[in-house]
């Protein structure tokens, strides 16, 4: 995938410019990226990343390419409690499917708590309910609609597909 997929896949969950949003588990920037440039400078993104070298090379790649965009760096686990301002938007990509099943439910709560009202959550995800080695624990569009639902979510809808050589596709979605 390049940066034009990752602005496609979030492009539809990002209809205004300014807002603060939060990557988490934001690794080197791919979506942070698309997200800088969706958001334009009038916006903050908070990239919280549990690997100080991700977030590192990151930052000179924004500083390279969005270099007049506000963006705070964390090291942390996104699973664990953040200090976060509230936010207009979190994306999540390729980064849920790290935490256990059974623990999702908890986690997706505690993200919650960190959106105003009319918040949303953007999350990219293999379309699949399936795991591997490398994706242990992903979730399929008609999963994610339930947990979305089950969090209090509404108006989930599907904001786009990309074939995936190693799941078969990527799908993101928003909720609001």
């Amino acid at each position: 995938m390049n940066h034009q997929n990752h602005l496609d896949l979030l492009r539809n969950g990002v209809p205004t410019l300014g807002g603060i949003w939060a990557d988490l588990g934001s690794g080197t920037g791919a979506f942070t990226l698309a997200l800088a440039e969706l958001i334009g400078p009038t916006g903050e993104i908070y990239s919280v990343d549990k690997d100080r070298g991700a977030l590192q090379e990151q930052a000179k790649t924004m500083q390279r390419l969005f270099p007049e965009n506000t963006l705070y760096y964390l090291k942390a686990d996104f699973t664990e409690t953040l200090e976060l301002p509230l936010l207009d938007g979190i994306v999540m990509a390729n980064s849920l499917h790290f935490v256990n099943d059974r623990h999702k439910g908890a986690v997706l709560q505690q993200i919650k708590a960190y959106m105003k009202p009319d918040g949303r959550i953007l999350v990219v995800e293999y379309n699949t309910d399936s795991g591997n080695t490398w994706v242990p624990h992903p979730f399929a569009y008609p999963t994610w609609v339930k947990m979305a639902k089950q969090m209090g979510l509404e108006n989930t809808r599907l904001l786009a597909t990309y074939p995936s050589r190693f799941l078969h596709e990527i799908y993101a979605a928003a909720s609001w």
